[in-house]
């Protein structure tokens, strides 16, 4: 069987698995509901929009409906999507749909103002009904998806949760500190499938960064990538850059970069080719002797920029 292998110098060092304890509960605001959006959801004002958003969820899928919102002849409703799942039969009375949209109903629905569905994880915004999925589709406050690429990980959760889960249920190695020094090892480099090799979480400057390390094929030939990832919002992710450097027989590849959010999926960051990226024989050539044997040193450190107020730059802040 191929083995592959990690090698971690020690220029990181690992962060003991009972210093920290991780509950799912939000970063951003660890309190209950914002008292903006608790007195808005209570009381008879806010019983009455319940019922009205009930009566807005489709009994098929149990989403909430938006125009065209369809009606069978007896009255009852459902979304659009649904009504051809259904074949045009109502799923309640049986009886054929036709096409009578329920006007009144989509009338009712643009007078409802309801929190956003993230409230109790923070967000604090109210939203006509209309608007309120295009919100919660970008809210900053919704969970974040799994960022290990190794298999399809359904799992969403707050940035402490997750870092628990990865090291918990992928075994994922975490380190401390903004600078690494990898050695990978690949016994066999021309056989290479579309799989990720590894992933290695860096907590530093109070944030916690993915680095993906991986081959895969790009046209005719595999290649080998490695790029990081922010746990957390694109937004603040632009507040740190990271370089990759890789090298071998006095010549070396360097990559300078922004991290990209983890909100961005590992493919679509994979496949925009945000990262360092080494042709198979650069690889082959960084590795030395015979070339039949991958062996990879891949440097970098990560620093958070800060702002001038004098001049206007950038300036890195290199500590941890």
């Amino acid at each position: 069987m191929e083995t592959e292998s990690m090698e971690c110098d020690s220029s990181t060092r690992s962060i003991p698995n009972d210093n920290a304890t991780y509950h799912f509960s939000s970063t951003k605001n660890h309190a209950a509901a914002p008292a903006s959006v608790v007195t808005n959801i209570v009381g008879p004002t806010a019983t009455a929009a319940t019922s009205v958003y009930e009566l807005l969820e489709c009994p098929v899928c149990t989403f909430s409906m938006y125009p065209p919102i369809h009606q069978c002849h007896n009255g009852h409703t459902l979304c659009s999507t649904c009504k051809v799942r259904v074949h045009n039969r109502c799923p309640t009375c049986r009886q054929e749909l036709g096409d009578i949209r329920c006007l009144a109903l989509e009338k009712v629905a643009e007078s409802l103002e309801l929190p956003c569905k993230y409230y109790n994880l923070g967000c604090p915004e109210i939203f006509p009904y209309y608007s309120k999925l295009k919100h919660e589709s970008l809210c900053n406050f919704r969970p974040y998806g799994c960022p290990y690429a190794g298999s399809e990980c359904g799992i969403v959760g707050d940035i402490p949760f997750l870092v628990t889960h990865l090291r918990d249920d992928h075994k994922v190695d975490m380190h401390a500190g903004s600078s690494f020094n990898h050695r990978y090892v690949k016994s066999n480099p021309r056989e290479v499938e579309n799989a990720t090799w590894m992933l290695t979480v860096f907590q530093c400057f109070g944030q916690y960064f993915c680095l993906h390390f991986e081959a895969f094929q790009l046209g005719m030939g595999p290649v080998y990538m490695a790029f990081l990832r922010f746990m957390g919002d694109e937004e603040e992710a632009r507040s740190y850059s990271y370089s990759l450097e890789v090298g071998g027989s006095g010549r070396k590849l360097t990559w300078e970069g922004t991290p990209r959010s983890i909100r961005d999926s590992h493919r679509k960051v994979r496949d925009s080719n945000d990262g360092l990226i080494i042709q198979r024989n650069m690889a082959l050539f960084f590795s030395g002797g015979d070339r039949k044997e991958l062996k990879l040193r891949v440097t970098g450190k990560i620093w958070k920029e800060q702002h001038s107020p004098d001049s206007g730059l950038c300036i890195p802040n290199l500590s941890s």
